[in-house]
Parts: C-alpha cells; sequence; structure tokens
C-alpha cells in the first residue's frame, strides 16, 4: 500500500495547492482578457460574440456575459489576449467590463462591503448551493473547489445542506422560471445577515440564454448580490479567491 502511494506522488506530484491566492494555472486556461489599443474592424469583432459581451467602439469585453470561448482572441490575436489571471471576482458589477487599452485586476472594492460581511463573517462563512437550472459545470468547480488540491474549507469556507445552517446562498444557472421561486424560498430561509453569490456567466446575465421566456431573473433585481464570480464555469481558484477577498479584504 505505501509503495503504491509512493507511486502516486512520484507520478503525479504534490496534489495539495499551499497557497491558492499566488499559484500559477498549469495548462491551457483562459482568465482575464487584456484588450490592446491596436486598431481591427470592431464591428466584426463584436459580431463574433453569442451573448453581445463584446462592444466595438471602444472595443470591451463584459465577463460577466462573456463565455470564454476565445473566438475574439482566435481571430484578432493582435487585439484580444487571455492571460491566466484567475482573480475574476469583484462586488461591483462594472468592475467585470474589461476596456480597451487597460491591463487592471478584476477586484473587490473593500468600500462596498457590508461591515457585518466582515465582523460576522470573515472567519467562518456556511453557503448553500443552489442550482437554479444550471448545467453542472459550475456546479462541478464549486465542488472541487473543496477537494484535496483546493481544500477550501481550510479557510472556514464551506457549503452546507441546510439552508438554515447558511451564511448566504451561492447561485450557478441562469435562474429559470421553474427556479425561481424555490430560490426566493431558499434565499428567505437563510437567517441574516445574507450574502448573495452570483457563481459563473449564466448565473450573473443568463449567458446564452439571457432574454429566454424560460428564465425569470426577478431574484437578481430585487437583491444586490455581493459577489460577482466571472468564468463559464468560474474556475476553483476564481472561486475561492473571491470568496476571501469578500470576507476578509479591509481597505
Amino acid at each position: 500500500m505505501i509503495f503504491d502511494n509512493l507511486k502516486i506522488l512520484f507520478h503525479q506530484g504534490k496534489q495539495y495547492i499551499p497557497d491558492v491566492t499566488t499559484v500559477e494555472v498549469p495548462g491551457i486556461f483562459r482568465g482575464r482578457p487584456v484588450i490592446s489599443r491596436e486598431p481591427v474592424d470592431g464591428e466584426q469583432l463584436a459580431a463574433l460574440c453569442p451573448t453581445g459581451a463584446l462592444t466595438a467602439s471602444p472595443v470591451t469585453i463584459d465577463l460577466g456575459k462573456c463565455t470564454f470561448c476565445g473566438e475574439c482572441a482566435h481571430r484578432f490575436p493582435e487585439k484580444v489576449r487571455f492571460t491566466k489571471d484567475y482573480h475574476l471576482s469583484t462586488n461591483v458589477r462594472e468592475r467585470l467590463v474589461i476596456r480597451e487599452g487597460e491591463d487592471r485586476p478584476v477586484e473587490v472594492d473593500p468600500t462596498q462591503v457590508r461591515r457585518e460581511v466582515h465582523r460576522l463573517l470573515g472567519r467562518s462563512l456556511k453557503l448553500r448551493q443552489v442550482s437554479a437550472a444550471g448545467d453542472n459545470s459550475a456546479e462541478w468547480e464549486l465542488n472541487a473547489a473543496n477537494n484535496v488540491q483546493f481544500d477550501m474549507s481550510r479557510f472556514g469556507i464551506e457549503f452546507v445542506a441546510s439552508t438554515r445552517h447558511a451564511d448566504g446562498v451561492v447561485i450557478t444557472g441562469p435562474i429559470s422560471e421553474n427556479m425561481a421561486e424555490p430560490l426566493q424560498i431558499c434565499y428567505e430561509a437563510v437567517p441574516e445577515p445574507k450574502i448573495v453569490v452570483l457563481a459563473g456567466t449564466d448565473a450573473i446575465s443568463g449567458g446564452i440564454y439571457a432574454g429566454s421566456p424560460a428564465l425569470n431573473r426577478n431574484f437578481t433585481e430585487r437583491y444586490t448580490p455581493d459577489l460577482y464570480i466571472a468564468g463559464n464555469p468560474p474556475h476553483p481558484l476564481t472561486v475561492i479567491n473571491g470568496l476571501l477577498d469578500l470576507t476578509r479584504k479591509k481597505g
């Protein structure tokens, strides 16, 4: 048994990530995009996007709508490139808009975080995940955030089965008509103070389903989300760093 374990360690290396805030993502990963000032046909560029995340003049990319398909960077590599920066979470919706000629990180604005979030949830955060018609991709990544590699629970952040034991809800999926009421019931069952987190493009904007009559996104209009976690789906490192910044980053 011990030799089998040593063989796995030799071939795979260490699975545990000591510092999830600075580790580099290996392999192919599309993180925060950067848009150069190189002149291109903006209308042709914007027409590539299936969700309307791209605007033409000036060129911008809304990460709340972006599917991270990479087609814009493939067709216009001199204009758009995707970095490996997985820090893609913020509490200010406008900060998800990447603008031409700017190369700045997506960050949480600590001045906009409610005081009770830091005071009461900074050391222990229990969340109820609600799949509101999600495709299971974002849901898998949320589960992965607590596996042996990422180990989100070391920071006191965990997903719980009971809404009554939660400090907030993490919503994945575009929120269908059939899930609108269950989501509302779940939210109301969470004791105060509570937070709302939108995880993934579908949850933030509806994604490729935006505008569909099958959706009911009134919940996102009634309540201001405390955190937007961009990605399609969001990487576990994006999830963890976003929640840490929300609950522990102070200005």
